[in-house]
Formats: structure tokens, sequence, C-alpha cells
């Protein structure tokens, strides 16, 4: 792969207009611009990133979480754009030195397609089609559509809810770059390579429009003709995955503060863990000579810090492995590539969060509420689909946004329909349709 071609303006579904200019805006700043102003961003409020939406005190949310990601991704991005500049001096005034704006971008969008209640709605939607009644639909549907279902997977939600021509929008979806459009792809894949880890990037309705832009952009193409598709990642990919992926966990770690999860004993081990003896004593030393005393502001300058030195060796891992990630033979995250004392301290992160903050009582509490309700809403809504010409079903397609296509001929655009309604669904709004269908709550005028 070359950055020349990697590194797109174009615009998918708006192709014939690629050579006009609207303003003086970049091209992926457009991008960007276009996704914060949309309803699917707006809903990532009221959507659950691991711990309940918040009472009395603020944790991070779906929204935040992508803002912040979106924010590191700017940082990744500007300043591998810096280093290989300076390597490859040919790529300066190019498009290429954007891609700190393409990475921010994909910050943004890349948790757009997950469904209510985190990663317990998105078990719930596939458990459906796999243990519950939706596994009597196994015949009715093709072999792509059930991989598709029976995996059900935010990241290829996400894809679909950008490109897809939804009933009464333009073709092209949110007619994104094609850039901004690859990068946001962790797993280029269809839904039948998902195998056990269960990922994969696009659906079989959206297999066509990957597969346009990928071809463009000169990914490499990892399947034989007639093959399900398979690709190698799109290079800012990884910048992307950095991003979610030090924000993930470094930020559940202070929230778990918090929330009294963790002690300060312990939060503060695992953040100054990512530092030898001199770095935490310049750490304490500046937090003693700035007199910050207060344990929460501590946390969250040592966590600075942390974010600080992870970016940094995200930067020198891209840049000294840029040759093998063009060839598509890079494996794994960044994360897992960085010096071994950060990569083991991080490590020691994901262990701690497995054992004691995934497992926690206010996570479980809202991944067995979140379950029954995506559960009820799945059997409920696909129940009406196979069946429209019953009463209560139309009473149900009723509800749904004239966008979404429930009332097609076909049961796989109608099953597509009803996870399109129910995957954009913010937590509290999934809560009050559940109560309303099992009349536990009536409207209030």
């Amino acid at each position: 792969m070359n950055w020349t071609q990697l590194i797109s303006n174009k615009r998918f579904g708006q192709e014939k207009r690629h050579a006009l200019r609207h303003d003086d805006r970049s091209e992926f700043k457009r991008d960007g611009d276009r996704l914060i102003y949309s309803a699917p961003f707006r809903r990532l409020q009221n959507k659950t990133q691991v711990f309940p939406l918040p009472g009395s005190i603020f944790v991070h949310n779906r929204l935040t979480h992508s803002l912040e990601v979106s924010s590191l991704g700017k940082s990744l991005g500007d300043d591998v754009a810096r280093r290989l500049t300076d390597k490859h001096p040919e790529l300066r005034g190019t498009l290429f030195e954007e891609i700190g704006t393409i990475v921010q971008t994909a910050g943004l969008a890349h948790d757009m397609g997950n469904p209510p209640f985190g990663h317990s709605g998105e078990k719930a939607i596939q458990t459906y089609f796999t243990e519950g009644p939706g596994s009597t639909l196994r015949s009715e549907v093709s072999d792509a559509i059930w991989q598709d279902i029976t995996h059900f997977e935010g990241n290829a939600n996400a894809f679909r809810l950008l490109v897809h021509q939804f009933v009464g929008r333009r073709a092209g979806g949110y007619v994104m770059t094609y850039s901004t459009l690859a990068s946001i792809v962790k797993y280029p894949f269809s839904s039948q390579h998902a195998g056990a880890h269960g990922k994969f990037g696009f659906f079989e309705s959206e297999a066509s429009s990957f597969q346009r832009i990928a071809d463009e952009l000169g990914l490499i193409c990892l399947s034989a003709p007639g093959e399900p598709l398979r690709y190698a990642r799109h290079p800012l990919v990884y910048l992307m995955e950095a991003a979610d992926d030090i924000c993930y966990e470094i930020m559940d770690i202070e929230d778990s503060h918090k929330l009294k999860i963790l002690s300060f004993e312990e939060t503060r081990n695992l953040l100054l863990g990512f530092f030898d003896a001199e770095g935490q004593a310049n750490i304490l030393r500046r937090l003693d000579d700035e007199g910050v005393t207060d344990r929460n502001e501590q946390v969250v300058y040592m966590r600075a810090c942390v974010v600080g030195a992870l970016e940094h060796a995200c930067v020198n891992t891209f840049v000294n492995h840029e040759d093998e990630i063009l060839q598509g033979t890079f494996t794994g995250s960044l994360i897992k590539h960085i010096d071994t004392p950060l990569r083991e301290a991080y490590q020691r992160c994901v262990e701690l969060s497995r054992a004691k903050i995934y497992r926690s009582k206010p996570v479980l509490d809202v991944e067995l509420s979140g379950y029954k309700i995506m559960e009820t809403l799945m059997e409920t809504l696909i129940s009406a689909a196979v069946h429209p010409e019953k009463f209560h079903s139309q009473q149900l397609i009723s509800r749904f946004s004239s966008q979404y296509d429930i009332n097609s001929p076909h049961l796989e655009t109608r099953i597509m329909a009803v996870l399109d309604y129910i995957s954009g669904m913010t937590d509290i709004y999934a809560l009050d349709i559940y109560q309303k269908i099992e009349g536990i709550a009536l409207p209030i005028v």
C-alpha cells in the first residue's frame, strides 16, 4: 500500500462531484463537523460505556469516551505525520499531512454503531438468534445474513450507519471521505471470517460498499475471487485503535477510583507503574511542588502522564513498523508492540480491570438489566417483522422511524430494520420502550 493512494478526500456517494469545493475547510474537517452535528452522535450521551449512566458521580458514557478517543487520535495522527514527513519529504504539502484530522474523525465515529447497554446489548442481539426464538429463522435467511446477525457487531454497524442509504436519505449515507470511512473499520472482513472472536467490519448489505472503498484506496485484498471479502487494514486504523485502547483502559481506572471500586493506593500504584523510579519521583515532586493534595486531582495528573507516555510509545511503534503496516503483515495492535515496561504496566491494568472492575456490582447490574431489556425488545420486534400481518405487529411497526425499511417485502431487510432501530436507541429510550411493551408504564401527557 502507498500513502498517496491511501489518503483520499473523495466522498462516498458523491464521486462525480469530487472536483468541486464548497468552502475553505479541509474535506476531512468537514467529515468531523458532519458527525458532531448528527443525531446518532448526540445519542451517544445516553449510551453506556462501562459503568451505569451517571447519577451523582459523572463517569464516562459513549459520548465522552468518543470525544477523548478523537482528541487522542488527533495527537497520534499529527505526531505520526510529523515523523513520517521527515522520513519521506515527498509527502510534505500533500493530503498525508491531514492524517491527524482523519484519525480525529474516526475517533468520533468508532462507537456510533454500538447498541444500548454496551457489550451486553451486543450479546443480547447475538443470542436471540443463536439461543432464543430467533434460531428458528436460520432456514429463512441466507448464510451470509445469518453470520451477520448471529455475530452482530457494533463496529460493522457503525460502517452501515455511515454508508447505508436509509429510506428517504441520499445515496452514500453521511457521504464521508473514503479515507475516513476506511479508518474506522478495525476488522476489514465479512462476518464469515469472524471466527471465535466474533469480530468483523461490515454486514453483507454493505460488503460492496467496503469493497469499492478498499479498492479505491489500494488496500491489500487477502481473499481469493469468490471467497468472502477480507482485506488488510487501512494503516490509520492502528492509530484509531490505539487511541481507543488507551482511553478505554486508562479512563476506566480513573472512573473506578471515583466510584471507589479501586482504592487510591491501588489506582496510584497502577498509574505510577508505567514509569521507572526516576519518572515516578518526577511526577510526585511535581504534585508536591504545585500543592496538589486532592486525591482525585492527583489521579487526574498521573492519568494524564500515563496517556502521554502511551501516546508517545504508540507513535514510535507505528513509525518503526511503517513498512510492515504498509505491506499488510503487521499483526496485533500498536499497544502489543510498545516497549516492555509500558506494555507490562498496561497489561496489569487490563488484568485488574477484568478481575475487579468489569465484574463489579455496578457493571454487572447494568449488564443484567440491559440484557433483559434488549432480549425483550428483540423478541417482540423481530416477531413483528416476521409476522407483520398481525394486529399487535402493526402497532409495533408504527413506532419505527420512516427511515427504517420495516415494510419491505423481504424478510432479511425487515430484520435489519429492527436491528437498525434497536441499535440506534439510547439506554433510556430502550428502557422506555421496554416498559411500554411490557405494560408496566403508561405515557404521561
